[in-house]
């Protein structure tokens, strides 16, 4: 009896100690006594306007980085606050910003409706969710969509601005997407039919697809998260050494209900990839999937470390070995939509810390973070007035 009672002790301390151990967390990415909010404030009070005098309503901007230069893409247009696929005057913009002073050097038109090139003329419509990578030593690869609701497929061009000249090439070319079927135009229709033979089951839509996510680079290939907004489709792919292709690697749109839209994907240090994706109807927050191979993915569901979440762009970067991952809290300031945006950081993908929330009446909508040089910079969309706050864009270092 004495034996059982000491072995059954002995159990127990070794439990406990266990215990202790499993309780111990990983040491805190943040110095003592980190004010989030404050370090938030801090950052916005140094950003500078990154579009044209004349721009009226601005959105989702993308950049890249050179040398001393910031390249920042977005939507514009000249006559009204806010942005819709069905506005023709929509083009297409290219900032330069003088990373050295953080001033604005240039503005220049990439696109725009009805523009005629040297190879093609452009239909009526809006050039829309512009994106750009650095693909050669001298050379910056600029991406827009050009769509017309209900009118026509939306057709995905490119066009090339060389660094040299600072001149843009009198081409534009259409990027191409290369699925199960075949290599096809960048086109809905042809993501759509891809998903469909897998199962998706939600209408198909004649606009809405876009080039969203940040390009990542794993294992010398570059990857992209695609997405068809009005479709709520999604997908994985790689982008070729030419840079004018993407091919599929795997679809993850959820059970079809919600809709999701508008993810951010990166891969997590044991190799395998996560999603957060926009949710769009229900409570609207966040919704991941997971993937081991980027082919097959879960049909997923909510995190407990996104709550409250809005329907809004979310961000998945990794820089310096530690996961930045951006998004929009439902959270209001004064009333003002999008005006509460979290940036949580992390070593392995799954315990997070709270490292800027950024709160303003100004909102703090649809950024992208690009790393260069050892620092980390930032544009997003902002306002005064107009209820939708998509007005301008501003630009700045997060550190």
């Amino acid at each position: 009896m004495k034996t059982r009672l000491l072995l059954c002790l002995t159990a127990l301390l070794v439990g406990c100690s266990t215990s202790k151990q499993d309780d111990k967390t990983a040491p805190s990415l943040l110095p003592a006594g980190w004010d989030p909010k404050a370090a938030g404030d801090k950052v916005m009070a140094s950003l500078i306007k990154a579009s044209g005098p004349d721009v009226k309503g601005a959105h989702d901007a993308h950049f890249a980085i050179v040398g001393d230069r910031a390249y920042i893409v977005s939507e514009a247009n000249d006559r009204q606050a806010g942005e819709a696929a069905q506005w023709p005057f929509v083009y297409a913009t290219l900032s330069i910003v003088d990373l050295r002073n953080e001033r604005l050097l240039d503005v220049m038109t990439i696109a725009r409706s009805e523009q005629a090139f040297a190879n093609e003329t452009l239909s009526v419509g809006a050039c829309f969710v512009p994106r750009i990578k650095q693909i050669g030593p001298q050379k910056l690869r600029c991406w827009f969509a050009s769509e017309q609701p209900g009118k026509r497929q939306s057709q995905t061009y490119y066009r090339d601005l060389d660094l040299r000249t600072m001149t843009f090439e009198p081409e534009i070319h259409r990027m191409k997407l290369t699925t199960s079927e075949g290599t096809f135009d960048l086109q809905p229709k042809h993501l759509y039919a891809d998903a469909a033979k897998q199962g998706f089951q939600r209408k198909p839509v004649d606009v809405g697809l876009y080039l969203f996510d940040n390009f990542k680079e794993f294992d010398g290939k570059t990857y992209i998260a695609i997405n068809n907004y009005l479709g709520a489709q999604q997908a994985l792919c790689t982008l070729n050494a030419s840079a004018d292709t993407l091919t599929v690697v795997g679809h993850f749109n959820g059970p079809g209900e919600p809709a999701l839209t508008e993810p951010a994907v990166n891969r997590l240090p044991d190799g395998t990839w996560l999603a957060i994706c926009r949710k769009e109807n229900g409570d609207r927050n966040y919704w991941f999937s997971e993937s081991k191979d980027g082919k097959t993915w879960t049909i997923g569901g909510e995190k407990d470390f996104v709550k409250n979440g809005a329907a809004s762009k979310p961000t998945f970067d990794k820089f310096n070995g530690i996961y930045y991952l951006g998004w929009q809290e439902r959270t209001q300031i004064d009333k003002v939509s999008r005006s509460v945006f979290n940036l949580d950081v992390s070593k392995d993908g799954k315990i997070w810390e709270r490292k800027y929330r950024f709160e303003t009446t100004k909102s703090f909508q649809y950024p992208t973070f690009v790393e260069a040089n050892g620092q980390i910079w930032f544009c997003v969309t902002q306002g005064d007035s107009d209820p939708s706050r998509k007005e301008r864009i501003m630009f700045g270092k997060l550190e």
